[in-house]
Formats: structure tokens, sequence, C-alpha cells
């Protein structure tokens, strides 16, 4: 799926080696995936970007090949922070020292922190198909609470969750139940298949848990400190037109809020945006980074 990519583990923080993929010549491209996924989620429109661009495909610490670190009590290490600090030393271990960033997902809540805690680095900001986590758990009603259970029984306690998903992973992932995503939501088989088996380690399981405990108390708690601080980089906000998040939020307003130049619009698809409408996704980058940016 990624033939000419190179491969290699570079070291994030805290000993974390962070699983990396990299090809094209051009302006240097982040692309961070969501859960329970990989790099692979890109694995559609990453070899398009590389034809004008460096793109850089990374395994989030605690998912896929990446280092997966037992959680701290705080769950610290999980932390968005701690995610954005990984992905800084990867761009710098590369030589960029400035670089697009598009997240997906808990991508996308990477790629946000980054572009606080790093403006300097960050020319531009896509987030795909999310609000601020701030703002996810300031408005979550009963819908999207049920519609997102998911972001409540991860944060449990351990070993709970773990304990659950773990009994049988293969059954979790399996989409056309809607367990973790959109029921019947479309996926290549041969994405699926590297899911199934990065998910299947313990590790990853808990790994995933400990992000989503990190979301429900230290994210909180570093957003809650930077709500008067706004994201300085031209913003994308892209979402999917049939997912839950366009019914329970006005997304470009959420964006609009926190970000000081932004725009965006709903994509024809549901949550999984590089994957379900790709084309699409990348026709809104490309305007966005030749068209967009320039006006804002």
């Amino acid at each position: 799926m990624f033939e000419g990519f190179s491969v290699q583990g570079i070291a994030g923080v805290d000993s974390v080696q962070i699983h990396t993929r990299v090809m094209g010549d051009g302006p240097p491209v982040l692309l961070l995936h969501g859960y329970p996924q990989t790099h692979v989620i890109w694995h559609k429109m990453a070899p398009v970007l590389a034809r004008d661009h460096t793109v850089v495909v990374a395994d989030l610490r605690g998912y896929g090949d990446s280092s997966k670190p037992a959680g701290t009590i705080d769950h610290a290490n999980y932390s968005k922070r701690a995610m954005a600090a990984d992905m800084m030393n990867v761009m710098s271990e590369l030589g960029f020292l400035q670089f697009s960033v598009v997240g997906h997902d808990r991508g996308g809540r990477v790629a946000h922190r980054m572009a606080l805690d790093y403006p300097e680095a960050v020319t531009d900001l896509t987030v795909l198909d999310i609000v601020p986590t701030y703002t996810l758990f300031e408005k979550t009603d009963k819908a999207f609470a049920i519609g997102y259970y998911h972001w409540f029984f991860l944060a449990q306690p351990a070993p709970l969750p773990e304990k659950m998903i773990g009994a049988d992973p293969v059954f979790f992932l399996d989409n056309k139940m809607g367990h973790w995503s959109a029921k019947g939501a479309v996926f290549a088989d041969a994405a699926m298949t590297e899911y199934r088996r990065c998910f299947s380690d313990p590790k990853t399981i808990h790994a995933s848990c400990e992000d989503y405990r990190a979301a429900a108390t230290i994210d909180l708690v570093h957003d809650g400190e930077d709500l008067n601080r706004k994201v300085q980089c031209p913003t994308l906000a892209l979402w999917g037109e049939h997912g839950l998040m366009n019914k329970s939020f006005d997304v470009l307003q959420t964006w609009q809020e926190r970000c000081d130049s932004v725009y965006g619009h709903a994509i024809p698809s549901g949550h999984f945006l590089p994957e379900e409408a790709p084309q699409e996704t990348l026709d809104a980058l490309h305007n966005f980074w030749n068209v967009g940016c320039r006006k804002m």
C-alpha cells in the first residue's frame, strides 16, 4: 500500500520509537491517524500527495508499530502534548523545521496541540472530523454520548476496558457491527488486516485506552490553560457530512473560536474521510494549500 516509501524508526521522547514512512520531494506534510487505526489510514492519499510533497506518515505512540509504554498514574505519557513532542522530534530528525500537519480523529487532536505548542514549526493545520477536546466534553449531549460511547468506555480505569476488548479484539474491530465505526463503513481488506494485526496486541489495547484516559484528564488541563490562546497558522477543518460530528456540533464555528484564520466544509462521507472520500479530501487539501492559505 505504500510502495516506494522508506521505513524507519525515529526517536520520539522518553525513549519512544515512532514507526515512520517517508516519500516524495517538495513541501513537507505530516499525516497523523486516529483510533483504532495506524498510518495505513492514509494508503489512498499518501502516494498521491507524494507527487508534489514530501509526505511523512507515522504511527502515534501506542499505535501500530510505534512504542507502547505502560501508562503513568496521571496518563501524562499519552497526553496530546507528549504525542505532539514525539512528532516534533520525528520532523526535526528528518530535517524539517517547518511543515504542514493533517490529522484525522486522535491525530487531529495531536495536530491541534502541535499548532499550539510549536507555532514556529507548523505552517498550516488541517483537522478531519473532530472538534476540540475541551469543546467535546463541555457540550456532549445524550446522542453524542451514545454514538461515541467509546470515549467514556475507554477512559474507565484499567484494566476494565482492556480486559473486555482483549477478550476478542477482532470482534471489537468488526465494522459490520459498528462497535467503533459507522455500521457498515467500508475499509480495504489489506487495511483491515493491518488494523487487526496491530490491535490484537494487548499493549496496543492498553495504550489506546490510555490515550482516551489522557483526553478525559490531563489533556483537559492543558486545553483549559490554553482557552485564551488561538491557533495562529491557517487552518482547514473538514468533516463527514453523514457523521455524528456534523449532527452534534457546528464544526466550523467551534474551530473559528479556537483559530485565528480557519475555513472548511463537510465532505460527502462518514467519519473516515481518508478512506471513504480520499479524492474529495485531496481536492480540499490542494485547494487549501494552493489558494486558501494565501488568502489567510
